[in-house]
């Protein structure tokens, strides 16, 4: 193969993977919804949010923000990077995940100069690989949240039947974390914990809000703090959100179903390009 072609085929596909991983932070970054959130269940304005990982109990961050840590000298925005591990809900502890990260740039710098490739190509090979344990962050994480918001209507529900029981709202949860499975049980059985050990009920949902940045959840976030501060039937009004999420699933479903052919046609298109390049 010509060199100016592998060169500038592995520039491009390095800077696709860089796009992409910057693509991932940029979305876990606080949206203006987040920020009128955080701003309603708090009371305080954005960037007085409370520290809430420094209780002996609660799960502290991936990423420690204080002075000795050296990911936060490092890391331009150690923030976004820690919402978007939170959210994927890693267990693999960060230290070691960014030690895997460096030993695939090590790797893939140490591959292109064993392999006689050009100079220019070391950088972008390491920072190729660099970038897959981002992309597998981003596909965790999108995968992670899908499950959660198909399990969303039958929690609300499951909530309001609590509710009407005579169950409290803190019952509720409980009973979500215990007869579901997957992330939504993990998510609510969190938030029960956090209030359970003293955590406003308000602040627990709204970093439930923030791990699971979605419309249905900000619905379902905002009605229980809007109800807690005026009254009402909270049993009635999680009805109708698990009614319009099932709604919203259905209309969703008809748009994908119409729209299938263009979105095909579309993907033929787009890999047409590099389809054809790889051939010549």
């Amino acid at each position: 193969m010509d060199a100016t072609l592998l060169i500038s085929l592995t520039i491009g596909a390095s800077v696709m993977l860089a796009a992409a991983a910057l693509s991932g932070f940029m979305s876990a970054s606080p949206a203006a919804a987040d920020q009128r959130l955080e701003g309603l269940t708090t009371g305080v304005k954005t960037g007085a949010k409370p520290d809430l990982s420094s209780g002996i109990l609660l799960r502290p961050s991936a990423i420690n923000m204080g002075g000795g840590s050296i990911w936060s000298r490092l890391i331009p925005d150690p923030e976004r990077l820690n919402t978007l591990y939170e959210q994927a809900d890693v267990s693999l502890p960060f230290n070691a995940f960014m030690s895997i990260v460096g030993g695939l740039c090590i790797v893939g710098g140490l591959a292109a100069f064993l392999l006689g490739l050009s100079p220019i190509l070391t950088p972008f090979a390491g920072v190729f690989l660099a970038a897959v344990p981002f992309l597998w962050l981003m596909k965790r994480r999108k995968k992670r949240i899908k499950a959660f918001v198909d399990a969303m209507p039958q929690a609300v529900e499951l909530i309001s039947r609590a509710l009407r029981a005579g169950h409290g709202l803190a019952s509720g949860l409980r009973l979500v974390a215990e007869e579901m499975k997957g992330p939504i049980a993990d998510e609510f059985n969190r938030v029960f914990e956090e209030q359970n050990l003293g955590v406003p009920i308000e602040v627990s949902l709204r970093n439930l809000a923030d791990r699971i940045p979605t419309m249905d959840v900000r619905f379902f976030v905002i009605a229980i703090v809007i109800q807690r501060s005026t009254g009402g039937d909270l049993a009635e009004v999680l009805d109708k959100i698990g009614r319009l999420i099932r709604q919203r699933f259905e209309l969703m479903g008809h748009v994908k179903a119409l729209t299938a052919e263009g979105r095909l046609s579309g993907i033929v298109l787009l890999a047409l390009p590099p389809g054809l390049l790889a051939f010549l």
